[in-house]
C-alpha cells in the first residue's frame, strides 16, 4: 500500500503547489474542491464570490447567489488538466416559488489518471487509479429587497486504489445587491466540515476558505469587473520570499468580462499567487493569467477558458449550458 500511495502522491505533487494558488487553496485532501467549476469561472481567475448574473455554477463559490435567474439552467463542464488528469462539473438549479427558495445541486469529479503499482523490489505489478467525487445540495433565499443568504451541503468521496476517504462539509454565504449601481458584494465561508474516514490512518482535511468579493458592471462601458479576496482564514500566509505587496496580492484574484453585442463575451483573469508559484525568475512568464470567451445563441451558451501554468503547460476548460425557458 505504501508504494501505491507514494505513486499517487507523486502525481498529486504535479498539481498540488499550483492548485494551492487557487481560491481557498491551502493544501488539503479532496483537491477537486480547488478546481474551477466552469470555463467562465476559470477565465475570470476564480473571482466569483459576488458573480450574481444568472450563472448556476456560482453556487460552488457562494451559496447565496442562486436565484430565479439561475433556475432551470443545466450546465455541464469538462476540464482537461495536466498529466492525463480529467475533471468535470454538472450543475442545475430550480426555484420553488411557493417556498420562495432556489434549490441547487451539483456533481464534481476528478480522475487522477492511471498509475503504476510496484512491489517492495520496485517491480511492476499492474496499475491502479485514483479519483475524487463531490455531491452538492444547496438552498438560497431572499431577505428583504437587497440581501440573499444560502447554504450548501457537500458529500465528499476520494479513492486511491483500495484506500478511501469520505467527508461532509457545508458552505455559508450572503449576497448584497445594489441594482441602481449594478454592484454586488458577497461573502462565503466554504468547506467547513468533518472527516468521516481518511486514507489509511490519516484523517482527511478540507480547504477551509473565507472569501469576500465584489462585482461591478460599468454604466457606460460593456465591462464587468470582479474582485475576490480569498484564503482569509490564513491571512498570515502569502508568497514565500515575496514583498509586502506580494503577500497582499496573494489573497486577491481579479477578473473582467467584455460583452460584445448579444452573442460574444471576452474574459480575462489573474491570480498573483499562482503567478509567483509558477513563474521563472529569468524571463517574462504567463503563469497565473487566464482568458477565454463565451457564445450565447438562443438559449444555448458555450464557454471556453485557457489558464497558463507556465512551463507545465496550460489547462483547457469547456462548458455548455442551456436556458430551458428560452428554448
Amino acid at each position: 500500500m505504501r508504494f501505491r500511495l507514494a505513486a499517487w502522491a507523486l502525481l498529486y505533487g504535479l498539481v498540488a503547489l499550483p492548485a494551492a494558488a487557487q481560491p481557498g487553496g491551502s493544501l488539503s485532501s479532496f483537491s477537486l474542491l480547488r478546481f474551477d467549476a466552469s470555463a467562465r469561472t476559470a477565465a475570470l481567475g476564480g473571482a466569483y464570490t459576488a458573480m450574481a448574473d444568472g450563472d448556476v455554477n456560482a453556487l460552488f463559490y457562494n451559496p447565496a447567489i442562486p436565484s430565479p435567474a439561475t433556475s432551470r439552467i443545466p450546465s455541464l463542464s469538462y476540464l482537461n488538466h495536466l498529466a492525463g488528469i480529467d475533471a468535470g462539473t454538472l450543475a442545475y438549479g430550480h426555484t420553488a416559488d411557493g417556498l420562495g427558495t432556489t434549490f441547487s445541486g451539483g456533481l464534481r469529479f476528478v480522475h487522477w489518471g492511471t498509475l503504476q503499482r510496484r512491489n517492495e523490489r520496485g517491480e511492476r505489478t499492474g496499475t491502479f487509479s485514483a479519483g475524487d467525487v463531490a455531491l452538492t445540495f444547496g438552498a438560497a433565499r431572499a431577505l428583504g429587497e437587497h440581501l440573499r443568504y444560502g447554504a450548501n451541503v457537500h458529500v465528499l468521496y476520494s479513492q486511491i486504489d483500495q484506500a478511501q476517504a469520505t467527508a461532509l462539509a457545508t458552505d455559508l454565504g450572503v449576497l448584497y445587491r445594489v441594482p441602481a449601481h449594478q454592484l454586488r458584494v458577497g461573502a462565503s465561508l466554504r468547506h467547513l466540515g468533518v472527516s468521516l474516514d481518511g486514507h489509511g490512518q490519516r484523517a482527511a482535511t478540507l480547504p477551509l476558505d473565507l472569501q469576500v468579493g465584489v462585482t461591478k458592471r460599468l454604466a457606460h462601458l460593456p465591462l464587468l469587473l470582479s474582485l475576490t479576496a480569498y484564503d482569509l482564514t490564513e491571512v498570515g500566509t502569502g508568497v514565500e520570499g515575496g514583498s509586502r505587496t506580494d503577500h497582499i496580492l496573494a489573497h486577491l484574484t481579479f477578473g473582467g468580462e467584455v460583452r460584445l453585442g448579444d452573442v460574444l463575451r471576452v474574459r480575462a483573469g489573474y491570480n498573483h499567487r499562482r503567478s509567483q508559484d509558477l513563474a521563472l525568475a529569468d524571463r517574462f512568464d504567463l503563469g497565473g493569467l487566464g482568458g477565454g470567451f463565451g457564445l450565447v445563441i438562443g438559449g444555448i451558451g458555450v464557454d471556453y477558458a485557457y489558464n497558463s501554468w507556465s512551463e507545465l503547460g496550460g489547462l483547457h476548460q469547456f462548458t455548455i449550458r442551456a436556458d430551458l425557458d428560452a428554448l
